[in-house]
């Protein structure tokens, strides 16, 4: 029991870059007390106790506004970061490693007794608000985006980011260069809230990708129109509007190139403020 205690307090340290001591952390972390009271109450599930396992969890509710059901199995090392609103329905299975951000729901659709619960393999990142529905499997190191709902399974590694979830970032065999980065963001703090800088906007990633086949077609057209020309047919010099390049930011790329030409006009003003400053 100790030893699990150890490790509870410890992956908070891993994960969360604000806590400073182990007394604070024991002491002031909701996630963790929440935590602690669902062992002893899975505890007393197991062994027949059930009124009372269920009583207990409802003062953990009221006292850390984290409902987790006495039945749900959940893995070592398991960190709610923040905590208020979280809900873990009685059938869940969470593994290993795997963290919650406030708001979350692995809830059930539906009325019926048996798995109605998500299971969430391990290493599985769930960001803040998002909802997971269903007796569905997140695979080993997923990551759902803040607000995402889930409805369909998620294979290892892949980022579902939307609503309704779509996957953004597909699960594949990795790279070293992907084990590298992933070293590097758990010494950090790994990707909180399920997110990743190069996750992308799914709908934008979707219109560019017709844009792109527009584009191919459009040059395809004036070939041939150009072919039967060759040929001695009447073709009509109709010139259709040029599309452009067309590409569909995100918010964050327009953000970024925004901050970029910014800092570009700075930097053409300042060899000008100095030839003032030298011709005064």
């Amino acid at each position: 029991m100790f030893e699990r205690l150890r490790e509870d307090i410890q992956c908070v340290f891993d994960r969360d870059p604000a806590a400073r001591t182990h007394f604070e952390v024991l002491t002031t972390y909701p996630g963790l007390h929440a935590v602690m009271w669902h062992r002893l109450d899975h505890w007393l599930w197991k062994r027949g106790l059930k009124w009372l396992s269920r009583w207990l969890a409802t003062i953990a509710r009221w006292l850390t506004g984290i409902e987790i059901h006495p039945a749900a199995r959940i893995g070592r090392r398991f960190f709610i970061d923040h905590g208020m609103g979280v809900v873990i329905g009685e059938t869940t299975q969470i593994g290993d490693d795997c963290t919650l951000y406030h708001g979350v729901t692995l809830g059930g659709t539906s009325w019926q007794k048996g798995k109605r619960h998500p299971t969430l393999g391990n290493n599985v990142v769930v960001g803040a608000g998002a909802k997971i529905l269903g007796p569905i499997c997140m695979g080993d190191g997923a990551r759902i985006g803040s607000n995402a709902v889930v409805v369909r399974d998620v294979p290892a590694g892949a980022t579902v980011v939307g609503v309704p979830g779509r996957i953004v970032a597909p699960g594949r065999e990795p790279t070293p260069q992907d084990r590298t980065r992933e070293a590097i963001a758990r010494k950090m703090g790994f990707d909180a809230y399920g997110m990743t800088k190069e996750v992308t906007d799914p709908v934008a990633h979707a219109i560019n990708c017709m844009l792109d086949h527009i584009h191919t077609m459009d040059k395809r057209l004036e070939d041939m129109c150009a072919a039967i020309k060759s040929l001695g047919a009447e073709v009509s010099d109709l010139q259709l509007p040029d599309l452009g390049p067309c590409e569909i930011a995100s918010a964050g790329q327009t953000m970024e190139r925004e901050a970029r030409m910014e800092d570009e006009a700075e930097g053409e003003a300042r060899p000008d403020d100095r030839e003032r400053s030298g011709s005064e």
